[in-house]
């Protein structure tokens, strides 16, 4: 069942508002559909987890956030939602402290590649503030909603009306395996060149995209570049990018640096890790993004003064919510590193917090990430819509979308029901229900 508080009125200690404090919290767990995507790890499940955080004011004004909903970050969000009772929405920085008071089971946080968001070496700090940005998000389209604002306008105002977004384009199989649970598909396979821009016209047709990027490290290289090769020439002057996840060596990468450096806008985690990439950079004039060796403050220092990164892919989901996105762009142009943002499988409110916050930041050069257009169901009463490729920045008190309940319960309903062990995303257990005899491919892959 989801997860709810007990309704607390009591007035916080000090001048604190009673109707920005917090009473009631909802955590609710779902499973939503997701088409048979590859990458190197393997193949989306036929579902995803996602968790729907909920934060309710005193005074009854609800706010809404989205996080990760594997089983860890669920494990975590339950204690750390029990200490919200009759803390301020507007006290964002107190989100932390309070998440630090937390422990984090050490056997559950993986020390390699994460396959939920192929983001490089988790951490129980990372954890904490995956979980932390679902409710700082839930809180501003509280403390907004409350004062008949925007999200854009509490973090200091939009410098722009729309945000930009890519196709995102994968190999992906026609249909899940036999023997899994059903889920919704209307896209068909991709597998080669010619499928690969098919999708990407079907993609521009419906929703306007304007520059492309290719989830690699499915097939070998040479296979890749000739997908890339069949966009630029179906798309001639638009930008393209390609990311392997770090499945190639230093000397592949530079390989295909150097038979794509004419078409790519950048080249994404080629290989894996900031000394890895540092050497790709040094031998290369193609610009190397990342989300998978910068993915915290700390890990910044190395790879801006090595030069191994000259844009970095955010994700509030593991930043620590919009601020902290803000705070990593402030750092990037001190630095003369682009930014964008990267994207996990996500619904309509993440997309809707994204979207605000890249509103926010000056010099956005870069279209951002969105699974989106891949998710056929979602949480809200109306989806957001790409127009040109573009997302219209709301004006809206908070984030502006509303929460679709009949559909949560669906959504939950399937979580409470369903497969256990499709509560953790896990790409190689997909792909063994095809191939039993799949093992996560050692890196660098090729």
């Amino acid at each position: 069942m989801t997860d709810r508080l007990p309704h607390r009125r009591t007035r916080p200690r000090g001048s604190r508002p009673v109707d920005l404090a917090i009473a009631d919290v909802r955590l609710t767990p779902v499973l939503v559909a997701d088409p048979p995507l590859l990458n190197t790890q393997g193949v989306h499940q036929p579902y995803t987890p996602r968790l729907i955080v909920e934060v309710v004011t005193a005074d009854g004004v609800t706010g809404v956030g989205e996080t990760y909903g594997d089983t860890k970050y669920l494990e975590l969000a339950r204690p750390f939602a029990a200490q919200l009772a009759g803390h301020p929405v507007s006290d964002l920085n107190g989100l932390v402290t309070l998440a630090d008071r937390i422990a984090v089971d050490g056997s559950r946080v993986e020390t390699a590649v994460d396959v939920g968001g192929l983001r490089g070496a988790q951490t129980a700090d990372k954890l904490r503030l995956s979980v932390v940005s679902a409710f700082e998000v839930a809180c501003l389209d509280a403390l907004g909603r409350s004062l008949g604002l925007p999200v854009h306008a509490l973090l200091g105002g939009k410098v722009r009306d729309a945000v930009e977004y890519s196709a995102y384009l994968f190999y992906k199989w026609a249909a899940h395996p036999e023997g899994a649970p059903a889920g919704t598909d209307e896209w068909g396979a991709a597998l080669d060149p010619a499928g690969v821009v098919e999708q990407a016209r079907r993609l521009t047709e419906r929703h306007g995209f304007t520059s492309y990027k290719l989830k690699g490290g499915v097939f070998p290289p040479d296979e890749e570049i000739a997908a890339v090769r069949a966009l630029a020439e179906a798309f001639p002057g638009r930008p393209l990018r390609l990311d392997p996840n770090g499945a190639w060596s230093v000397e592949t990468s530079l390989r295909v640096a150097g038979e794509l450096g004419d078409v790519l806008e950048y080249l994404e985690d080629p290989a894996l890790g900031t000394p890895a990439m540092a050497e790709v950079a040094a031998g290369t004039g193609v610009p190397l993004a990342t989300n998978m060796c910068v993915t915290t403050f700390a890990e910044i220092e190395e790879a801006f003064t090595r030069g191994a990164v000259q844009v970095v892919l955010c994700d509030h989901h593991y930043w620590g919510g919009l601020r902290s996105t803000q705070q990593l762009a402030a750092v990037c142009r001190a630095f003369g590193v682009g930014v964008s943002m990267h994207s996990n499988t996500h619904l309509g409110i993440s997309l809707a917090a994204m979207t605000h916050v890249a509103a926010t930041v000056p010099g956005l050069h870069h279209a951002c990430d969105s699974h989106y257009p891949w998710q056929s169901e979602d949480v809200l009463t109306e989806r957001i819509v790409f127009e040109g490729g573009r997302v219209a920045v709301s004006d809206a008190p908070g984030l502006g979308v509303e929460l679709d309940r009949e559909r949560l319960a669906v959504l939950h309903g399937r979580w409470l029901e369903g497969d256990g062990a499709l509560r953790d995303r896990d790409d190689a257990a997909a792909m063994r229900r095809a191939d039993p005899g799949w093992v996560t491919p050692a890196m660098p892959r090729w």
